[in-house]
């Protein structure tokens, strides 16, 4: 038999995922004041080292909510309560988004594309052509339910070209420190994702970056509520006094998370992420499985979507599970016949490695 892990079920599941020991020892420390000179000064050093990790001169910030406050924020801040909305469909969390913005009166439509696949620019941009015009298209960068990742920089050049008043948001819950990400470089207008992800932190903290158009955008629209009126927190937050208490033990991981970040450097953490999904999706290959998302440029680098090919996911699972690891049996539809491995974060090919000859071992 295969020796566990360790402690406790090394996480492997597309979130939330592993949290290094260092980090958990530090949301063990005493609280102190949130309005503590001390506190607010981490406060205004992490909203710093966020825009390194978005690539951007605009401000960035935190917030104490999960990643879904900030997509209905998103909407209610930079979509006019007579907008529309365009959002790109890829899997469960595109349609999340979409039913967002419909419930919070807004105008909607979904450019659809099936499970497994990624959207063509050329098909998008013919789209925004035929018109009338949208004042955002909303993008899941990483579908976590399938394991594609969209062609996000071409497909935000189709909307620059074609539509350049509509702005562009952007899931990046998945991707954010884990695939390549230039919020400046690529146009983005705003940017978000949680910290259980990519981060490799446990969930309570959403990070997010907010262009100038976008926060002139918000300025003109009324209802944006209290908590999550963007332009407001952002300098706020910035400025080291956040709107309502934040968690403060999550901040001060995050800091120390953001300084592993920068000394690993992130063209570094994007390649260790890619050669992650290469050795799980080689491993499924020479087992009898393959990869769910059929085009190689849209696998995505942080989890990965293995069609089982008929065999006993629950099985897998548990050969897993028994050596003190976690993966996930597959979402929604999908569930029991393409299991899903969360490479994220601050896994190590040893680690993985562990895990998939895990996987494979067929008996005590």
């Amino acid at each position: 038999m295969l020796p566990k892990m360790g402690d406790h079920p090394v996480l492997f599941l597309p979130g939330p995922t592993e949290v290094k020991a260092e980090l958990r020892a530090i949301l063990a420390q005493p609280l102190v004041g949130h309005r503590s000179a001390a506190f607010v000064a981490v406060v205004q050093d992490v909203c710093q080292r966020l825009r390194a990790l978005f690539l951007t001169a605009e401000p960035a910030a935190f917030e104490s909510c999960p990643a879904t406050a900030l997509m209905e924020a998103g909407i209610r801040n930079l979509v006019p309560a007579n907008g529309r909305s365009l959002h790109l469909v890829a899997g469960a969390f595109g349609e999340r988004w979409q039913q967002i913005a419909a419930s919070c009166d807004r105008s909607t439509e979904a450019l659809t594309v099936p499970l497994g696949q990624a959207h063509d620019p050329a098909a998008l941009q013919q789209r925004l052509l035929q018109g009338p015009a949208f004042d955002a298209v909303c993008i899941t960068h990483n579908e976590t339910a399938t394991g594609v990742i969209e062609p996000l920089q071409p497909l935000v050049a189709a909307i620059r070209a074609v539509a350049p008043h509509a702005l562009v948001l952007v899931d990046v819950v998945t991707s954010l420190a884990g695939a390549e990400l230039r919020f400046d470089d690529w146009g983005l207008d705003f940017a978000f994702a949680g910290t259980q992800k990519c981060l490799a932190l446990p969930p309570g903290l959403c990070v997010y970056a907010l262009s100038e158009r976008a926060r002139d955008r918000a300025a003109t629209i009324a209802g944006r509520g209290f908590l999550l009126d963007l332009p407001r927190a952002l300098q706020e937050t910035n400025d080291g006094k956040t709107l309502a208490t934040p968690c403060v033990p999550l901040v001060w991981a995050l800091q120390r998370q953001l300084e592993r970040i920068a000394a690993e450097g992130l063209p570094t953490r994007w390649a260790r992420h890619l050669a992650l999904r290469d050795a799980t999706l080689a491993w499924a290959l020479g087992h009898g499985m393959r990869p769910f998302v059929a085009d190689q440029t849209a696998r995505s680098p942080s989890v990965s979507c293995i069609d089982a090919n008929g065999q006993d996911v629950a099985a897998i699972a548990k050969r897993a599970s028994d050596a003190g690891f976690r993966i996930d049996q597959g979402y929604g539809t999908l569930k029991g016949k393409a299991f899903r491995i969360g490479h994220m974060g601050d896994h190590d090919l040893a680690t993985l490695q562990c895990l998939l000859a895990a996987m494979t071992a067929t008996s005590a």
